[in-house]
């Protein structure tokens, strides 16, 4: 497992990504993240085997920052948001009379805030899931902005190991129903700049103590 804690201002950061087609050249020139594979188990495995091997080094990072690509029919293309919510779109227990989203018998709300914010950057709410988003009547029953399939399994294990969480996303993909992988990775070149460029304003915030945790 081959990831490296960027350390800024005396804080230690863990990036996370899913897939090494959003991880262009503009990120590979300041990051080192932990690449989990796609979807929201892979995403839990890898998050908790990296948080769980930084705790046995006694070297858990001062936050987390989950980052990628996502989808959305209401954002701009290729803008990149970062998330003020996250919510599980894959959990239903409503026939038993549990909230839509909600976890059975676990103490949280169907949707979870997420406070950190970094100047300067759009904000969005995001829905997470096993199940790729395509078409207006797929987004038509979702209420969040913008969806992906990882960051609400990073957010779990960040709560677990009670590591503070960032989301930054750039749109892939959303105006049109996809119909071929092309359409997910036609405009990640363009993600892998923009979300660079958010990654700066997150170290120049912590460098000029506009940031803090």
């Amino acid at each position: 497992m081959k990831f490296e804690l960027k350390r800024v201002s005396g804080k230690s950061i863990l990036f996370a990504m899913a897939a090494e087609a959003e991880y262009g050249p503009f990120l590979r020139s300041r990051i080192d993240p932990l690449m989990t594979g796609v979807g929201p188990v892979e995403a839990a495995i890898a998050m908790t085997r990296a948080l769980g091997q930084l705790e046995a080094q006694n070297d858990l990072p001062d936050m987390v920052v989950s980052l990628g690509s996502a989808g959305s029919s209401k954002l701009e293309q290729t803008e990149v948001y970062q998330v003020t919510s996250v919510s599980y779109r894959d959990m239903d227990a409503s026939p038993l009379g549990f909230e839509k989203g909600r976890t059975p018998f676990l103490d949280l709300p169907a949707t979870i805030e997420l406070p950190l914010r970094i100047p300067g950057i759009e904000e969005a709410s995001l829905s997470t899931g096993g199940n790729v988003i395509s078409g207006p009547d797929a987004y038509g029953r979702i209420a969040a902005e913008m969806v992906d399939m990882e960051t609400f399994s990073v957010l779990r294990v960040c709560q677990i190991y009670d590591r503070p969480l960032i989301g930054l996303r750039g749109i892939s993909d959303g105006a049109v129903e996809l119909q071929h992988i092309s359409g997910w990775t036609e405009y990640l070149h363009v993600i892998d700049r923009k979300l660079s460029y958010a990654v700066d304003g997150l170290f120049t915030a912590l460098e000029d103590g506009v940031f803090w945790f």
